[in-house]
């Protein structure tokens, strides 16, 4: 017997989420979409066109309300992340939301609060987890290839030399910036990769002219052994590696990268397109190491990534089948590193856990 879908709802139809949560919001991942909010008349012709069978709806409420929805689905601007899952919990739903997961620590141990209390699953849209290349350096390091890590640099290196008009994401907001937007990914990351860290450094910055919000950060996380370096920054030119891996056997270096972002703004259909998640050989990275005194030189094919496998698991986890593999407490903590390195950026000094 065909397992029934999961009755979801979208809140928001602009960039997030025309374009990194509808379009895996389909039976192949156990969801069925049937209503999208929305009152922007672009968006709202998009959406008609692009997912005819779902409803579209002029408010949020209008889908936190309707007794069939399962899922509530957020990809609205970050200011509204806490109020709208928190409604939507207290509806009897659960809630899938956009990173950063909220503003601050205190409103998303709120979130957790509710969470527990009302028995409704709660996770955050960290997307990059299912990276073809995040997957790959996972691999590397369990394998032991690289000895024991000392150090690690993972990087967005973009080049967006003109600000965009009327972006929120660039207005002087709760929320906004480069180290909540790019930051939030990589952070996740580290937690993901190593928990949470002894101390935080960081070097937040604006670097374009007439910019009003960050658009450059270096943040050092310091662990018992291991050095680690997020970045990222919008007048990089010429990209850097996007992971760098030290170990006392050796080392990872991986340009590019994942497929997936470039695939989706250009409109591609994920479970139509059998090449979904796929690297180009020449995106690959490359192993530097030894081996019974020789030196070696491999290139490390890149694992096939899919962003859907979260919202399958979202799925999953909603009918008690799996674990959910993006912890609210994870998300929690990467809000908190975010404080704590905007603290340490201000102060001029490493913030101790």
């Amino acid at each position: 017997m065909q397992t029934p879908l999961i009755n979801t709802g979208l809140i928001g139809y602009g960039m997030a989420g025309r374009v990194f949560l509808a379009p895996f919001i389909q039976p192949v991942n156990g969801l069925s979409l049937q209503l999208i909010s929305t009152s922007k008349p672009d968006a709202i012709a998009q959406a008609k066109v692009a997912y005819p069978e779902a409803q579209i709806v002029s408010s949020a409420e209008a889908i936190i309300a309707d007794p069939t929805i399962e899922l509530v689905v957020i990809g609205t601007p970050n200011t509204s992340h806490f109020p709208l899952a928190k409604a939507a919990m207290e509806a009897g739903k659960h809630v899938l939301v956009e990173k950063p997961f909220t503003i601050t620590s205190a409103d998303a141990d709120e979130l957790i609060r509710i969470s527990q209390k009302t028995g409704r699953i709660l996770t955050v849209h960290h997307n990059r987890r299912f990276d073809g290349d995040y997957a790959t350096v996972k691999k590397l390091l369990a394998s032991g290839m690289l000895g024991q890590l000392t150090e690690m640099k993972i990087s967005y290196d973009r080049f967006r030399p003109a600000l965009r008009p009327n972006a929120w994401r660039e207005n002087d907001l709760p929320g906004s910036g480069i180290l909540y937007d790019l930051g939030s990914h990589l952070i996740d990351q580290a937690i993901d990769l190593f928990g949470m860290p002894e101390s935080v450094q960081a070097d937040v910055m604006i670097q374009r002219p007439g910019g009003k919000v960050d658009d450059r950060f270096e943040v050092v996380l310091h662990y018992p052994t291991v050095r680690l370096v997020l970045s990222a920054g919008m007048l990089i030119k010429e990209a850097g590696p996007h992971y760098v891996l030290h170990g006392d056997k050796g080392c990872f270096i991986k340009y590019g990268m994942d497929p997936q972002e470039n695939k989706l703004k250009v409109g591609a259909i994920p479970h139509l397109d059998p090449d979904w998640g796929k690297e180009v050989p020449s995106a690959y990275g490359t192993l530097y190491t030894n081996w019974q005194e020789m030196e070696m030189k491999s290139v490390i094919a890149s694992d096939i990534g899919h962003y859907g496998n979260l919202f399958a698991n979202v799925a999953a986890a909603i009918r008690g089948e799996q674990p959910l593999i993006v912890q609210p407490e994870q998300s929690r903590n990467t809000i908190r590193l975010i404080e704590l390195a905007m603290q340490s950026a201000k102060e001029g000094r490493t913030i101790r856990l």
